[in-house]
């Protein structure tokens, strides 16, 4: 599920709008930590798009998390 580009961050490859992939991976994080109240956007609680460690990019997010966590 991640892309890894030559700078090293790590994509999330299925994209913005993959709202169930994204509450799976984040289930398995051991590194998941939810961001501030206004930055939240997915109805589930614990999901890659509530976290403070994602970063958006034009097409998904980069991970920002220690790489031991995924």
């Amino acid at each position: 599920m991640w892309r890894i580009d030559r700078k090293g961050n790590r994509e999330f490859t299925p994209g913005k709008e993959s709202w169930d992939a994204a509450a799976r991976v984040a289930r398995d994080c051991s590194s998941f930590a939810a961001d501030v109240d206004e930055e939240l956007i997915a109805d589930e609680q614990r999901s890659c798009y509530n976290c403070r460690y994602r970063r958006w990019s034009a097409a998904s997010f980069t991970c920002q998390a220690p790489a031991l966590a995924l």
